[in-house]
């Protein structure tokens, strides 16, 4: 995982975002829960003190359920404040994360603050989202051959490019996410028009 970041923060990646826990993952064996958990835990404290020193912040986007071990619930907060005030790429951890329950808590903070139902836009919903400064996502990697969204970040892909590698996501490794980015690069994204747009640098 920690060589994709490198490769990504050193193509000029401002924001990356990895999806390693769904809210359907509770679905899992008890098992194979606990061990992830463990196996994330290791990962963040392994990798908290290089992602500082190379100025990324970090964030978590979801951890919500009460099952998630609280030593973890603290190595994620720990991180996010050490990382804070970091002005290079942002990395989003997606954990616990779902796309339809995030719409779902925008609508709900829409509700209670009062907004009338004629003024609600889109840039209105978004800025009810987790981390409204987070921008669209140009580039959906979906590793594994498996072509699907999986519930992730659901509102910010509406228009991502997507790219199905079979590679497994535990041997995906730098080279294969600069091929990704470089077919990416390929492309011409006209977002429903009919003139292509330049490419720039994803947030994938």
């Amino acid at each position: 995982m920690i060589d994709v970041i490198e490769a990504a923060r050193t193509a000029g990646v401002e924001w990356l975002s990895l999806y390693a826990f769904s809210t359907e993952n509770w679905q899992r064996p008890g098992s194979e829960v606990d061990f992830l958990m463990r196996l994330v835990r290791r990962v963040v404290r392994k990798h908290a003190p290089l992602l500082h020193a190379r100025g990324i912040r970090c964030r978590f986007l979801g951890v919500a359920d009460p099952r998630i071990p609280s030593p973890l619930a603290r190595d994620f907060a720990d991180l996010m404040t050490l990382t804070g005030m970091n002005r290079g790429m942002t990395l989003t951890v997606a954990f616990d994360h779902g796309g339809r329950r995030d719409i779902v808590e925008a609508a709900r903070s829409l509700i209670r603050s009062g907004v009338a139902a004629d003024a609600v836009d889109e840039r209105h919903f978004a800025a009810h989202l987790p981390f409204p400064d987070t921008p669209d996502v140009d580039l959906v990697i979906r590793t594994s051959g498996e072509q699907r969204i999986s519930n992730f970040m659901l509102w910010h892909v509406a228009y991502a490019e997507m790219i199905f590698p079979s590679v497994l996501w535990p041997d995906f490794r730098a080279p294969h996410f600069l091929e990704c980015l470089h077919t990416y690069q390929q492309r011409d994204r006209r977002f429903g028009g009919v003139t292509p747009k330049a490419n720039g640098e994803p947030h994938s």
